[in-house]
């Protein structure tokens, strides 16, 4: 009866230290922070770019072509284009537009209002 009393005590206190060292184990592999989701479930927004220069050729509704430094830009206008103020050859205007392959499609075209040319001081003394 001794070694049976043995046997169970030696068993219980096993399996006590077994389930610390196992409860130990759990903790250690849960990682601190949530795990990140693939980038690729996220679809990426088309980034609005924009260029700024004079209007060298303009059809209302199609297509505009700026002069921006050295270069010329062409833009397709989407349908459905916000476009503020009145647009002419040689005025100065704003393209927001985005990518689509190897065309750019303007999204919204602002013409720049020019600044009011400051007054002679000369024409003020008079």
């Amino acid at each position: 009866m001794k070694r049976i009393l043995i046997v169970l005590v030696a068993l219980l206190a096993m399996v006590a230290f077994v389930g610390g060292v196992v409860a130990q184990e759990k903790k250690a592999e849960k990682p601190a922070a949530a795990p990140e989701k693939p980038k690729e479930d996220k679809p990426k927004a088309p980034k609005a770019l924009k260029a700024t220069g004079n209007v060298v050729a303009y059809e209302a509704g199609k297509m505009i072509k700026v002069k921006v430094k050295d270069k010329e830009k062409e833009f397709t206008i989407a349908a459905d284009a916000k476009v503020k103020g009145e647009i002419k050859e040689g005025v100065k205007v704003t393209v927001a537009y985005k990518k689509d392959g190897d065309k750019m499609v303007a999204t919204s075209i602002t013409v720049a209002t020019p600044k009011p040319k400051p007054e002679k001081k000369a024409e003020e003394k008079k």
